[in-house]
């Protein structure tokens, strides 16, 4: 079911302070900082993939230790390593959520708290939440998307397509990879980690396209709606 559900309280009303604000600049900067994380998504599967001929040139007499040392070791590891996911991709979901939360509140004001399954303060607990993560961003998404559109009710497939590319990403195949990459002892397990990395990345790609279309796709709905209602 798409729609709100019945009987279930928000527990949110908009304040009466609260106005209607475009979200363009918030869109900008969220869009800016996901195609970022997908720039760095795709140099990790380029530097696994590295990793790995390095490993089997070595093996096959072509190239020496200090090559697999350097490889391992360098500044471009150093810069996709932990911290520039932390930085970039930490970037990414503040920006996010920034958007996502002053959307939410637009669509409140043009359509109710009601219109929305989850209360507002889900907008931001639904990521964090074990468990109710894994449906409750959907969710909220769903809703503001539903409750910025034009004409509802609004085709959801977008929804369910970016949402489905993004748990499995998340959730499966992250998770793997990472396990993998941890436990590297053979060049057949260099492999699988690249092989595992490029999965990851496609997903990734395809999640991250389609979630910049969704922030367009509100943006621009809910930058057209004063319009529509001064007309």
């Amino acid at each position: 079911m798409e729609g709100p559900q019945q009987g279930t309280s928000t527990g949110v009303s908009p304040a009466g302070t609260e106005t209607y604000r475009p979200v363009t600049g918030a869109a900008t900067a969220a869009t800016l900082l996901i195609s970022l994380e997908l720039v760095r998504e795709v140099l990790v599967a380029v530097h696994n993939w590295r990793d790995y001929v390095v490993v089997h040139d070595f093996l096959a007499g072509r190239a020496t230790l200090a090559d697999v040392e350097a490889a391992d070791s360098g500044t471009f590891t150093t810069l996709l390593g932990t911290w520039s996911l932390f930085l970039v991709g930490g970037a990414a979901g503040v920006a996010f959520l920034v958007w996502l939360w002053r959307a939410r509140i637009n669509a409140e004001l043009t359509g109710g708290a009601a219109a929305h399954r989850r209360s507002r303060g889900w907008v931001i607990g639904a990521w964090l939440s074990p468990v109710a993560n894994l449906w409750f961003p959907y969710q909220v998404v769903s809703d503001i998307w539903q409750a910025s559109a034009p004409r509802r009710p609004a085709p959801v497939a977008l929804i369910k397509t970016w949402w489905v590319l993004y748990a499995v990403a998340l959730f499966v195949v992250k998770p793997i990879q990472w396990r993998m990459a941890s436990q590297e002892a053979s060049e057949q397990d260099v492999l699988a980690n690249a092989n595992m990395s490029t999965l990851l990345t496609v997903l990734t790609l395809a999640a991250g396209v389609l979630v910049i279309l969704i922030i367009r796709r509100v943006t621009e709905w809910q930058t057209n709606r004063p319009a529509q209602n001064a007309g």
